[in-house]
């Protein structure tokens, strides 16, 4: 039967609520330095105005707060002068032009000793036909998606590796490109039972890390007795 929550701290639960519409907008003093292009390129055509931060800025405002192209020019000029600043704002179609030529560098987190290295694999996008073809024949065959295979930092949540494959490959298989992605030091890999293969456990101990996988209740030694011992021993001989 599955568990019921009731609310009791009725007070907390309400002023929590209301904090979810609460509204804090700050922008970094750098960032409004550097809004426009002082300066023109000297090359042939229409020099750049909004700079690479600006637009930045606006598709990070759009993606955070879920708004279309033209509701975000106008959240963003409203923004502006409820602060008192003077300032233009890209309408949507640049937006989307400069999206398309905007190089993001993400910081990267210095590591510190080993890696704690999660894996995982998720569905990201389907190919075929459209929704409403699907709701009005169902789902034929020819409509299929992409896995992506990301090896992530515990610690600081970091994507070390990824990969992309089809939908009828196994997470297991693509377990060695992932950790062969990671140049740094691997203390332990963790990851859900899909993993739970000899030579998943293989790879990482040739890695000189200790595997975490969740046993499968139909796996290894399950009913046969004459089987080979389950990889999870290894590991208990490894920290013995």
């Amino acid at each position: 039967m599955k568990p019921q929550y009731h609310i009791r701290n009725w007070s907390e639960y309400n002023a929590g609520l209301k904090q979810r519409g609460s509204l804090t907008f700050w922008i970094d003093e750098a960032t409004l330095a550097q809004w426009v292009v002082p300066h023109l390129s000297g090359q042939r055509g229409a020099s750049v105005f909004y700079s690479d931060i600006a637009i930045a800025t606006m598709a990070t405002v759009k993606a955070v707060y879920g708004l279309a192209g033209r509701q975000c020019q106008g959240f963003l000029t409203s923004i502006f002068e409820l602060m008192g600043f003077e300032f233009p704002v890209p309408d949507h179609s640049t937006l989307s032009r400069r999206l398309g030529k905007l190089s993001i560098v993400l910081p990267v987190l210095p590591a510190t000793g080993a890696r704690h290295v999660v894996v995982d694999s998720t569905g990201v996008k389907v190919y075929g036909e459209g929704e409403w073809k699907t709701r009005q024949h169902g789902i034929s065959k020819r409509r299929t998606w992409r896995k992506l295979h990301l090896g992530v930092d515990e610690a600081t949540g970091e994507i070390l590796a990824a990969v992309v494959t089809l939908n009828a490959v196994h997470d297991g298989e693509v377990l060695d490109e992932l950790l062969t992605q990671s140049e740094d030091d691997i203390e332990q890999v963790s990851t859900d039972g899909a993993y739970d293969h000899r030579h998943c456990y293989e790879e990482i101990v040739q890695r000189g890390a200790k595997p975490v996988i969740p046993p499968r209740t139909d796996a290894w030694q399950h009913g046969n007795p004459n089987a080979p011992p389950h990889p999870q021993a290894w590991t208990q001989e490894m920290e013995a």
